[in-house]
């Protein structure tokens, strides 16, 4: 999902790796903090690094509200082998620094078998060195950014996800456009200040003229701007028959109201950043007619029911995109103690081959090879404020 790189990328990265490698004895050697705390403990403690303050904290905040369910559940039904799980959760202030600092914190003093998050991509590239050198395993719930598991050709051994990546949505909705909407014409709306947003851009428009499609317009907006319509009225002299915004909820709702304003009718499209219900407050529910997204599940699903009323029964409120994959990323942790108890290794190997894993969004099985689930995606239609499911892509894989 989000997921822009910040400039002290590599400085937070040298940072925590010299940070890590000064607490703990021999850097890249055993496990020191997790396995032993859990094995000789009554408890498993893992670790929860999200952005609970910061700028996008309700992304975190809603991964870690998902997390916790899953690990609830498990709790209540008796925990592991008669040990609850103990979650430790550090707020890494949506800053990659701190993101580094957390992790260091959980793993050194806290001495957690393995983390949860962060959410953005940014922020989980920045602990990754930490939780490797100390063979500590990550699953990101929603950092969709293909550098996240893969880096220069070679997996991260320690660091995995849940959500699937931008190239696949891109992809998805490039393909869509074309076979399903029959479009021949396409503009791209793109926010100029999210990795996120633009390499998502860049796969549809290489996907769809693949497919024989023209992208004619390129166009570009800044997170949390207010005001769309010079860059609308613009698109529409284009009279395309598609736009691609590959954004979040808050500037879409306002995009797609404007458009619809200016009397622009072209399908509008776009990906899992906008699987908010808040998007229909937003834009209205007319103006979102015609228009179209990929996401990881449909509420309507039968298999995603028991997440869903669960979810409900705690917190009182539906769950968004963000809650959904932080569950996921729960019920694949507690799946991996399960089948081989906390050691660090056996930890990792068994987020490796987690196949067929029943978990909130549908089924999950772990692609060794890039670590990154293998898992079925879908394409929502918004009608009359209302959700239906327009295709169902099975599991690649």
């Amino acid at each position: 999902m989000l997921f822009w790189k910040k400039k002290f990328r590599l400085a937070a990265l040298m940072a925590g790796g010299i940070l890590a490698c000064s607490i703990f004895t021999g850097c890249g050697g055993d496990n020191s903090g997790g396995g032993d705390n859990a094995a000789t403990g009554d408890e498993i403690v893992v670790g929860s690094n999200f952005e609970l303050t910061g700028n996008v904290a309700q992304y975190g905040s809603n991964a870690a509200k998902g997390f916790r369910l899953a690990i609830k559940e498990v709790n209540d039904a008796g925990g592991i082998n008669g040990k609850k799980i103990k979650i430790v959760e550090a707020d890494n202030k949506s800053d990659s620094a701190e993101s580094v600092n957390a992790a260091t914190k959980l793993i050194s003093d806290d001495k957690v078998v393995a983390l949860v998050g962060p959410a953005v991509t940014a922020n989980v590239i920045a602990e990754s060195q930490v939780a490797t050198d100390n063979k500590v395993s990550v699953i990101a719930p929603a950092a969709t950014n293909p550098d996240v598991t893969v880096e220069n050709g070679a997996v991260k051994p320690f660091i995995f996800r849940s959500c699937f990546i931008d190239p696949q949505q891109g992809e998805v909705m490039a393909e869509f456009a074309a076979k399903d909407l029959n479009a021949k014409t396409a503009v791209l709306y793109l926010d100029s200040s999210s990795d996120y947003s633009k390499s998502l851009g860049k796969v549809f428009k290489e996907k769809f003229e693949s497919e024989g499609g023209q992208v004619v317009m390129e166009e570009a907006f800044l997170a949390k701007d207010q005001d769309f319509k010079a860059a609308l009225t613009k698109i529409q002299t284009a009279n395309a028959d598609v736009i691609f915004v590959p954004a979040y909820y808050e500037e879409v709702g306002k995009i797609v109201k404007q458009a619809r304003e200016l009397g622009i009718t072209s399908a509008i499209l776009g990906t899992d950043g906008w699987d908010d219900s808040k998007v229909v407050d937003i834009a209205g529910k007319d103006s979102l007619n015609n228009t179209f997204f990929c996401t990881h599940y449909f509420e309507g699903d039968e298999d995603v029911q028991a997440f869903l009323n669960a979810y409900k029964g705690e917190y009182n409120e539906d769950p968004n995109v963000f809650a959904a994959l932080g569950y996921d990323s729960g019920k694949m942790l507690v799946d991996a103690i399960q089948r081989g108890g906390t050691n660090s290794e056996k930890i990792r190997d068994n987020i490796e081959t987690i196949k067929d894993l029943k978990v909130g969004t549908g089924t999950i099985t772990m692609d060794a090879a890039t670590h990154n689930p293998i898992k079925g995606i879908v394409v929502i239609e918004n009608k009359d404020g209302s959700r239906s499911l327009r295709t169902k892509i099975a599991p690649q894989g």
